[in-house]
């Protein structure tokens, strides 16, 4: 760990060459050069300052819209929990550590008698990433509640940037290069929790029936092009069941890839970018990937 060669060993876990594959919802992906999660936020900014400065950081929450390649990570992977996942509630504000769980979130607002998460019981993710990009579903998106982030710079040096200074848009976000989210902060609006757990059942149950269950796959593969619905397209131009190796475009919802065991994550790249060909050759439409794909390409060592 010669990018920490000055720095005491942590509290936390701190490993190198650590494998992400059982860490992502795809189950592939090459290792990470460095995996760190911290015990609590001082041990997170003494790793940020003794860090070689000329090594990439990477923070990685559930891993459920994430495909990392099979040469892995060059970086060092930050993953938050414990103290990070905490959810605090003063009034109408809800703040909420990046390492929760946007479901989480939303049953601790739901049971707060507060309104406006309700959409983060059908993200699958947490609240860090859900910044960074803007996550959504079911009608609404992060950047309609959030009051401010709290980062952590490259220095080590924490800040705030409002929702205006994030520069939101779909599926995105303008989060400085390098920064790490901490927490963020929501306005919600009182309302009857029956109500609101109502409308999160409803949003379960929409997901568990129109989505894939119990396989190993991402999130939404593309992003809605605009007017449109990115699965109407994938299946318009014949891409539902399409299979390249052990990737395969799910049947139940086409806008989703899935390992249908041992794939490469290679396997699932090639297949997503077949399916942006076809969509292109058969409605002009070029799709632009939601998933965020990281790392190396694989070698035939790599194979699993």
């Amino acid at each position: 760990m010669s990018a920490l060669a000055t720095w005491t060993p942590p509290r936390g876990v701190l490993r190198a060459n650590v494998p992400l594959a059982p860490l992502t919802w795809f189950r592939v992906g090459g290792p990470a050069r460095l995996f760190f999660r911290p015990a609590d936020l001082e041990e997170l900014r003494d790793f940020r300052r003794a860090l070689d400065g000329a090594m990439a950081v990477f923070p990685m929450g559930a891993a459920s819209n994430l495909l990392v390649r099979d040469g892995g990570i060059d970086a060092a992977v930050v993953r938050l929990g414990g103290v990070f996942a905490r959810i605090e509630v003063e009034g109408t504000t809800l703040v909420a550590g990046a390492g929760a769980r946007d479901a989480h979130v939303a049953r601790e607002a739901c049971r707060a008698g507060l309104s406006g998460l309700e959409f983060f019981v059908g993200v699958p993710g947490t609240i860090g990433g859900a910044v960074r990009m803007n996550a959504g579903a079911f009608g609404g998106e992060t950047a309609d509640r959030l009051l401010w982030a709290e980062l952590l710079d490259r220095e080590g040096r924490i800040f705030r940037l409002s929702r205006d200074e994030l520069g939101f848009g779909y599926r995105e976000s303008r989060l400085p290069e390098g920064a790490i989210v901490l927490r963020a902060a929501f306005a919600l609006v009182a309302g009857d929790p029956r109500a609101i757990r109502a409308r999160m059942e409803a949003i379960r149950s929409e997901r568990e029936a129109n989505q894939p269950q119990g396989v190993a796959t991402g999130g939404s593969t593309f992003k809605n092009p605009p007017g449109e619905k990115a699965w109407r397209l994938i299946e318009a131009a014949g891409c539902r069941g399409l299979r390249l190796g052990a990737a395969m475009v799910s049947e139940k919802h086409c806008n989703f890839l899935v390992n249908t065991g041992g794939a490469r994550a290679a396997e699932l790249e090639a297949l997503g970018e077949l399916v942006r060909a076809r969509v292109r050759a058969h409605t002009g439409v070029a799709l632009e990937w939601e998933i965020l794909r990281v790392g190396e390409p694989g070698t035939a060592e790599d194979a699993p």
